[in-house]
């Protein structure tokens, strides 16, 4: 017990060797399998419905109420006491563009062309990409590689911007919304099961690990029907 009163709960003691970090994507449902029938909207509705709920903390109202505007291409280094509350920049998912849910409800996917979010794990005090954005790149896993002749990336090029970095933990930094990357998969083939991989590309990030699929990578299946 008294060891324990030795222990911050803001920060963890030792940080100098942090892992790099795993992704996720949204929306996951029933594992990493997405697949509809254009034609039958109840096949692509929960898809959508998921990918709404997921964005409401990143309504544009919501992000400028809460959040602030900050500069890109730099990390938000917070100075002060560990306890104090931090700011949290603004993720608007008017980023996302396309992928946002504003101008198409559908996200694609009424259209056979879906959606895809992507986003880092949260680690305290990381700091990704050694003072350069990481990027993010989606090709075939195995197959052919017509088989996805298309992707396009939202925000700007599919990167996750400096400004939202370093994470100062879940009790001080409590507007925190991870910043993501949206992936619209506007031309994949058909009536195929199409295994993809998506990955993190920055110093420091490891995606090549055949032992753990979510570390600077992730793997699902995108099977589209008419």
């Amino acid at each position: 017990y008294v060891m324990l009163l030795t222990l911050s709960p803001y920060t963890p003691r030792y940080r100098d060797r942090v892992s790099p970090p795993g992704v996720m994507i949204r929306p996951y449902l029933n594992g990493f399998t997405i697949a509809f029938n254009v034609s039958q909207p109840s096949t692509w509705q929960p898809y959508v419905d998921s990918m709404h709920r997921f964005l409401e903390a990143y309504d544009d109202k919501v992000q400028e109420e809460k959040n602030v505007e900050c500069t890109s291409g730099q990390y938000f280094i917070q100075e002060g006491n560990e306890s104090e509350e931090k700011k949290a920049c603004q993720f608007k998912r008017s980023l996302l563009q396309n992928c946002s849910g504003i101008e198409d409800s559908t996200f694609g996917y009424s259209k056979g062309q879906p959606c895809i979010l992507l986003k880092m794990n949260r680690i305290i005090g990381y700091r990704p990409g050694a003072g350069v954005p990481v990027s993010v790149d989606c090709k075939v896993l195995k197959g052919n590689e017509s088989d996805l002749r298309s992707v396009d990336f939202y925000p700007g090029n599919g990167t996750f911007d400096l400004k939202y970095y370093p994470y100062y933990g879940k009790f001080t930094h409590v507007n925190y919304t991870s910043p993501l990357v949206a992936m619209h998969f506007t031309d994949v083939r058909r009536n195929y099961l199409v295994p993809i991989q998506c990955r993190l590309n920055g110093k420091g990030i490891i995606n090549d690990l055949n032992s753990d699929r979510f570390l600077g990578r992730i793997i699902f299946t995108l099977s589209i029907g008419k």
